[in-house]
């Protein structure tokens, strides 16, 4: 169909049919508060519906018009409500990404989707359920509950706690916490990952490798200790249960975890944390305690999150790809969105290993 050759309404100050009108509008003063479709209008000097339909892209409306209409847009900054272009659209064109608290790993997830969707058109919302240590179980149907009936057309779990959540549109798990995931999932190789680090220890010589474990009831925690024993007895070591504490994923729980390891007589020389915050606990503790790393003592992380290789010395870390990671998460829920068929619905990226300078062989500076 084609559009009208002339305005529907007459716009000061556009050229018409070779001809500027005779009425000429001055700046516009700075509008305080959220901008109205009829302050759009007036603005413009058109009525509200034919803004609508240049908000909507409807026909009807000439090719000047849609110019004019869309700079007054543009100046005045005016947004349409998410909610009622949901209830007009039934698309947000936003999607949604739901964490537990906004930490170094979410942080990461969250640079990934925003590379997933530049340029696609898409729009993100970061919701955080606030970390409380009550809310744990279940935040996720919380969030999605709140979120999905008319914010976002999708959403991306970071690390969820429980995947058996209904929501009213596609939802993508990163790295799901708790086992095998009924929703379409990207996680990391946290076994291989794990076997890499304890391998590197003992290939330096280490044989009292010590362990800060994370939460006993996240899959990725069960999965890192159980690389850690693979490693261990791989090598014919045994693995001594007073050499391992739990940090639970947590700063402040693992530098208890650090100081209870360290201050003993018979300290392990190298340990292996099971995520970069515990790692760096401990290098801040045995800091405190005079513990030379790696001279006395190597250590090894998991994650490596932007602040391993800012500490000091550097950390040595498995290395998960998170930031892509985030990226296939969102990849493949805009694909569920646009209602495409999506073969690989459960994605486990392959982890490697960072050397850095806390590790060297027992006894010996690097």
């Amino acid at each position: 169909m084609k559009l009208d050759s002339t305005p529907d309404e007459v716009v000061p100050g556009l050229l018409v049919g070779g001809h500027t009108s005779s009425s000429t509008r001055l700046p516009t003063p700075p509008l305080r508060g959220r901008v109205t479709m009829q302050q759009v209008a007036a603005e413009a000097g058109v009525s509200i519906s034919t803004v609508s339909k240049v908000i909507n892209g409807r026909y009807g409306v000439s090719a000047e018009t849609v110019d004019h209409v869309t700079r007054v847009i543009d100046r005045l900054g005016y947004e349409a409500s998410l909610v009622a272009r949901s209830l007009r659209n039934r698309r947000t064109n936003v999607i949604g990404v739901l964490v537990m608290d906004f930490e170094p790993f979410s942080t990461e997830v969250l640079k990934g989707v925003a590379d997933a969707i530049h340029g696609t058109g898409y729009e993100l919302i970061a919701y955080s359920a606030g970390g409380h240590v009550e809310a744990r179980e279940g935040w996720e149907r919380r969030s999605l509950t709140r979120l999905m009936a008319t914010l976002v057309d999708g959403a991306v779990l970071v690390t969820p706690t429980v995947t058996d959540v209904q929501a009213d549109g596609p939802v993508v798990a990163v790295d799901p916490q708790a086992g095998p995931s009924a929703l379409p999932a990207v996680a990391a190789h946290n076994l291989q990952g794990a076997r890499l680090g304890v391998e590197h220890l003992i290939e330096l010589g280490h044989t009292r490798i010590g362990m800060i474990t994370g939460r006993s009831d996240l899959m990725s925690a069960q999965q890192r200790e159980q690389g850690y024993r693979e490693a261990m007895a791989a090598a014919g070591l045994r693995v001594d249960q007073a050499l391992m504490r739990s940090g639970g994923f947590e700063p402040d729980l693992s530098r208890v975890a650090a100081r209870e390891l360290l201050s003993g007589t018979d300290r392990p020389t190298a340990v292996f944390a099971a995520n970069d915050l515990s790692a760096l606990a401990m290098l801040e503790v045995a800091q405190e305690l005079g513990i030379d790393v790696p001279g006395q003592l190597s250590v090894v992380g998991f994650d490596n999150i932007p602040e391993s290789v800012l500490a000091e010395p550097s950390l040595t870390t498995v290395q998960q790809p998170i930031r892509r990671m985030g990226q296939e998460a969102t990849e493949m829920l805009l694909a569920l969105i646009a209602g495409e068929d999506v073969h690989d619905l459960d994605r486990t990226l392959d982890t490697s290993l960072v050397l850095r300078s806390s590790t060297a062989p027992p006894g010996q500076a690097p």
